[in-house]
């Protein structure tokens, strides 16, 4: 499985024209939330606490939105929200929403709220469902050589 590394994605602004002096900075340095290129809602718009209240991911609704580390969280309702607000870092998902297998393995690549785990109460999103099933072969080492890699994969 292959993934974009930030130098391909510099390199890819670059000849595309859009590498001005700031683009290539901000590529180099990612935001601690995942959002997407052209974003600032996490999850993909789905509500973080859902996963843990009705057991999969449930579209959130920007009438119950919440800022928290330069991202928009959105709920599907103004507890789920009040909840979020009183304990983000309870429900936000672990790596600011970056795969976590892919942040394992020393870089980032793009969350995927439909492919998602909770494990000892944390929430976990990978890249897609292939990469959740080699995630799923040894999630305590996963997490354990993230923990290590988090959050320096952010400035590779």
């Amino acid at each position: 499985m292959r993934f974009l590394s930030n130098s391909f994605a510099i390199a890819v602004v670059l000849a595309t024209g859009a590498g001005v002096a700031g683009a290539s900075a901000a590529i180099a340095q990612q935001a601690p939330v995942y959002t997407g290129w052209l974003s600032k809602v996490a999850v993909g718009g789905y509500d973080p606490v859902a996963y843990f209240r009705q057991g999969k991911p449930v579209k959130g609704n920007a009438r119950f939105a919440f800022s928290w580390q330069g991202a928009e969280y959105r709920f599907a309702s103004a507890a789920n929200r009040d909840d979020f607000r009183a304990d983000p870092g309870h429900y936000a998902p672990r790596y600011g929403g970056y795969c976590a297998w892919a942040v394992a393995h020393g870089y980032t690549a793009p969350g995927d709220p439909k492919a998602w785990t909770i494990v000892k109460d944390r929430l976990y999103l990978n890249y897609d469902a292939d990469v959740r099933r080699q995630w799923s072969k040894d999630i305590p080492r996963y997490i354990a050589d993230a923990n290590r890699n988090w959050p320096g994969v952010l400035g590779k």
